[in-house]
């Protein structure tokens, strides 16, 4: 049974969202603000985060920079919910190397399917011992690519949608299928999943199981 940590200081929501989870078979768990999440994490080693971004104590940004600078936390998998939409809150949370976003309210088969996404994701790569570093678009420039195309295939190995990076990046969505076919074009493929796993490839490094 995976454990799921909800941060979240909203009470309500809180609830809610935990008795989503334990009605599809997941364990919940909820922490009321950043802090408390942080502890929650070293105590019950939650096998994917939920996360608000505007909180007390310590907002979503802050837990989800903590995580990544911490070996042992690094790796779980981190969904921010929030809810703003301003394209530079994204931008802000996706850079920090959260895996996923939604939008409040957040509709039930949306929350479970980037759920059952992120944790199989995860599940692959430690089966594959293999923890691409998503930290930095620079090995990909060893493809040949520009930086700004380097960028644009750094987030499509993270599996994001044209719309997705368009936002992140702060770009239309035209310039981004602009970028992706000059990224077809340089990597001498044909389908998004191609270039994904060449990106997943110069990106690679050995992980650890555990």
């Amino acid at each position: 049974m995976k454990k799921i940590l909800v941060i979240e200081d909203e009470p309500e929501m809180r609830r809610n969202l935990l008795t989503i989870l334990k009605l599809e078979k997941f364990q919940p768990v909820g922490a009321e603000n950043g802090r408390a999440g942080l502890a929650a994490v070293q105590r019950d080693k939650p096998d994917l985060i939920l996360c608000d971004v505007m909180m007390p104590e310590l907002d979503g940004h802050g837990v989800l920079d903590a995580l990544r600078q911490d070996e042992a936390t690094a790796a779980i998998p981190f969904i921010f919910l929030t809810a703003k939409g301003e394209k530079d809150d994204l931008r802000n949370g996706m850079n920090l190397g959260a895996d996923d976003y939604l939008t409040k309210p957040v509709a039930r088969l949306d929350l479970l399917e980037a759920i059952q996404a992120r944790l199989l994701r995860a599940e692959q790569q430690t089966q594959r011992e293999f923890m691409p570093d998503f930290s930095s678009f620079a090995p990909l420039l060893k493809l040949g690519l520009t930086p700004r195309v380097a960028e644009v295939l750094l987030w499509v190995a993270q599996g994001k949608t044209n719309g997705d990076i368009a936002s992140i990046l702060g770009i239309s969505e035209s310039t981004v299928k602009k970028h992706m076919l000059e990224i077809f074009q340089s990597l001498g493929v044909e389908t998004r999943s191609a270039a994904a796993l060449r990106a997943l490839e110069q990106l690679g490094s050995p992980g650890r199981i555990g």
